[in-house]
């Protein structure tokens, strides 16, 4: 009896091993699961083109678009249009920014008639973006023209970033785009621009983009990549200091203006690199397509990927930024951007009308013109869980707000004042428990209704009012 009970103890004790190795293991496989990548970009000329978009990819080389492939973010100032963003994030994670050309073709500005400042948001958290502002650069060049393609990076040595991009001004007798620089600390002042890149002659430069190369890892701490007709590749150990041209990207037979707006990506886990570029294929149609190395300083290792081994999603992507994401910012990117449906609000007692934002304004209109007007996403709320706020569909970052009990589309500060004004509880509608109804999060005896077609917080204590307070969502 004792040795039946002696090996039932060693089959007992196994058994617990087994079951306690499995649930050491998943935990582990689950932590080992790297987070991925975030890209920015336009999509093309049309208007809704001309807004920035968010893409993202567990592997660096195939992408999904979030938000449903619509725009995260536009711009309500200069021209109302941008592209070619770069994303910066402060050396401490403290701090992000976007910087856009401010350009909008075919709606009011053309390639040789553009703007001379661009345009620039600031998040602290990567998913929350301040209003926009505009940067003056071109304007503070002797003759300059247009401001395109901004790019920015830390330099330690001096202490600030280095923003760099493209204007076309008279010097020395030539007119022509070249790449100019200058130092800021917050994106809202520069320094006076001085001249980074000017090929000879009349050879324009518009696009460069450049990256920190870990060290150890070749013979320089930097490399650029400009599209200058050459698309030459440089490396440098001092950004400021004497580039060193490595060659350029004829040996995978691009040349000349086929190339445009270069992106580099360091895969996280393994010593590889990607180049992106905004890609004119032999077809005449632009696409993105990344361009793989193991040395970044030796060109002839480039491999340009065809079709079969990435995948760019299902907008098109236009010259923009790639970041590599911490596991923090990855789960604050997904949870704030998901594929939620555009939506619709229609009054229970007007059926022809549906809540619409009009010059900032919040009321039930029939036939709305714009039909985006009277579209929202209905996204986690923004104060608490299991409530709702209604995110604007052509104004992303603005949300449906009550001030003062009466209704407004306003952008979100990021306070906890306006998340709460901001949030909703979906309820059965108080007319017809078939529709629904929205009831404050921060004044729950009080609904969204509307009177004499504007929104407006009141308490609800009549038919009337309870018909006033219910909607139907369509999609």
């Amino acid at each position: 009896m004792s040795a039946l009970r002696a090996r039932l103890t060693v089959i007992l004790l196994a058994v617990c091993l087994l079951f306690t190795g499995q649930a050491l293991t998943a935990p582990q496989r689950a932590a080992a699961a790297e987070p991925g990548y975030l890209m920015v970009h336009f999509t093309g000329d049309s208007a809704t083109g001309q807004m920035l978009y968010l893409a993202h990819s567990t592997d660096g080389l195939h992408w999904n678009d979030l938000n449903g492939g619509a725009p995260v973010l536009n711009s309500t100032i200069g021209t109302k249009g941008v592209r070619d963003p770069a994303l910066i994030r402060s050396p401490d994670g403290s701090k992000y920014w976007i910087i856009a050309t401010d350009l909008c073709v075919r709606c009011g500005s053309t390639y040789t008639n553009g703007s001379p400042n661009f345009v620039v948001w600031e998040s602290t958290d990567l998913v929350t973006w301040s209003k926009p502002w505009l940067l003056g650069a071109a304007g503070l060049i002797p003759g300059g023209r247009n401001a395109w393609a901004p790019e920015a990076i830390w330099n330690p040595e001096t202490n600030d970033y280095v923003l760099y991009w493209a204007t076309n001004a008279t010097v020395n007798g030539v007119f022509k785009y070249r790449i100019y620089y200058a130092r800021t600390t917050d994106f809202r002042t520069i320094t006076t621009p001085q001249i980074w890149i000017d090929p000879p002659g009349s050879t324009p430069v518009v696009d460069t983009q450049m990256t920190e190369v870990p060290a150890g890892a070749g013979n320089y701490r930097y490399i650029r990549v400009s599209g200058d007709g050459q698309n030459n590749v440089e490396g440098t150990n001092s950004i400021l200091g004497t580039w060193t041209n490595l060659g350029n990207l004829s040996s995978i037979g691009l040349t000349g203006n086929v190339v445009e707006g270069p992106v580099w990506m360091k895969f996280r886990d393994r010593d590889e690199w990607a180049l992106y570029i905004d890609y004119n294929n032999p077809q005449g149609v632009r696409e993105y397509r990344p361009i793989l190395t193991t040395n970044p300083f030796d060109v002839g290792t480039y491999r340009l990927q065809d079709s079969a081994n990435y995948d760019m999603g299902g907008t098109p992507k236009r010259h923009g930024a790639i970041m590599t994401l911490t596991a923090a910012e990855e789960s604050r990117v997904l949870a704030r951007w998901p594929n939620t449906p555009a939506q619709r609000l229609q009054s229970y007692n007007f059926l022809d009308r549906y809540v619409r934002h009009t010059n900032m304004d919040v009321r039930i209109d029939p036939d709305v013109s714009p039909a985006d007007d009277a579209q929202f996403r209905l996204r986690p709320g923004l104060a608490g869980t299991g409530t709702v706020s209604f995110e604007s569909v052509n104004m992303p970052g603005y949300f449906l707000r009550h001030y003062n009990f009466d209704f407004q589309l306003a952008h979100n500060d990021g306070s906890s004042q306006f998340a709460a004004d901001a949030t909703f509880r979906q309820v059965a509608g108080l007319a017809d428990s078939a529709w629904s109804s929205f009831q404050s999060y921060n004044y729950p005896d009080r609904y969204i209704r509307h009177y004499a077609y504007q929104l407006r917080l009141d308490p609800i204590t009549t038919a009337t009012g309870r018909s006033d307070a219910t909607f139907s969502v369509w999609y």
